[in-house]
């Protein structure tokens, strides 16, 4: 028996990794752009910087995974979107600072490489990068016998993006009286799926292929959609109009990401009502009797994004962003924040 062979006994298949790699090839290929300065198979990845382009360049990095929701890909064996929350994750967090993301790199792991599940993973990230306009410039398949039961994996991004330092966008300019506009979330997106399993899984007892009445569609489909990606809605505004500062409303709703871009001076004062709500969240919430506290400090709600804007710039910020295909709402305001008064309220 040679080398190979009992490697592979062992569970590792060097030459299924062979096919894997030559299998999403084209995909990994369709990222890229001139910046990109190495293929597919090299042992790092390079990227032309452009500093030029730049009077003083500040690179931005930040990485995540899908969590949890991953389960409910697993249950579904659909793997083909799932790679798109794992751009999202990344590039939302990168861009809420100003920064154009330029490049991710991925991680997956699974027990015994399975190529057809792998290939719907990349084609997921690749679908991502392309909505994000970032090129995917290298990423890492481990095969780990053991350590994964069969059909399940889990999976990481490393993304790095870039802006000008006199343009990095903290929140510091924001004043009272600017708006608060908030961008439609898709869903769920990746957050509280440990609680959206306990509650449809285990209390409900909901197939993945049920249909319920208060859902559009399977409850499956309903838990799987994917993130949405916002980076160039946000540069678009960026570009445009006087954006004090963006927030990624993930684990800790509205009421944990809302005060990390706000100064120590001002609170967000968020108004219920002033933007349609998925019927995911009434939905889950009347499941499990979850306050409406519970339901803002664990969800985004329906807003996946927030904008701080001046406002008199808000109606035209809104109008801008739905002429792009991203709905918008104006869904409140910053006002004084006094000693002992909570960053964010929701009336």
């Amino acid at each position: 028996m040679s080398d190979r062979d009992q490697y592979r006994e062992a569970g590792v298949d060097i030459e299924a990794g062979n096919q894997f790699v030559h299998a999403i090839a084209p995909l990994v290929k369709a990222t890229h752009n001139s910046s990109v300065l190495t293929d597919i198979g090299g042992f790092s990845g390079l990227y032309s910087l452009h500093a030029d382009r730049f009077k003083n360049p500040v690179l931005v990095s930040s990485t995540d995974g899908v969590g949890t929701k991953l389960k409910i890909a697993f249950l579904m064996n659909k793997h083909d979107t799932v790679g798109i929350d794992l751009v999202a994750m990344v590039v939302n967090d990168i861009v809420v600072c100003g920064a154009r993301p330029l490049f991710l790199l991925d991680y997956l792991a699974m027990g015994k490489l399975d190529l057809e599940i792998s290939r719907q993973l990349v084609a997921g990230i690749a679908e991502g990068c392309r909505q994000a306009h970032c090129a995917l410039i290298g990423g890492e398949t481990a095969e780990m016998p053991g350590m994964y039961p069969p059909g399940e994996y889990d999976m990481a991004g490393f993304a790095v993006g870039v802006v000008d330092r006199d343009d990095i966008m903290d929140g510091s300019s924001t004043t009272v009286g600017s708006a608060v506009v908030g961008l439609a979330s898709s869903g769920l997106h990746s957050n509280g799926y440990s609680l959206v399993r306990r509650i449809v899984l285990e209390q409900m007892g909901l197939k993945m292929d049920q249909r319920v009445d208060d859902l559009p569609r399977t409850v499956g489909e309903e838990l799987l959609t994917p993130t949405r990606i916002y980076t160039e809605a946000v540069l678009n505004i960026r570009r445009d109009f006087k954006l004090h500062a963006a927030a990624h409303i993930t684990g800790g709703g509205l009421l944990e990401n809302l005060p990390r871009v706000l100064p120590a001076s001002c609170r967000a004062v968020i108004r219920q009502g002033s933007w349609p709500m998925p019927p995911i969240f009434p939905f889950l919430q009347k499941a499990a009797g979850l306050t409406q506290r519970e339901m803002y400090r664990t969800f985004n709600s329906g807003v996946g994004m927030c904008l701080i804007v001046p406002g008199t710039e808000a109606d035209e910020v809104v109008d801008r962003l739905d002429g792009m295909g991203q709905p918008a709402f104006i869904v409140g305001e910053i006002a004084p924040r006094e000693a002992g008064q909570e960053p964010v309220e929701i009336v």
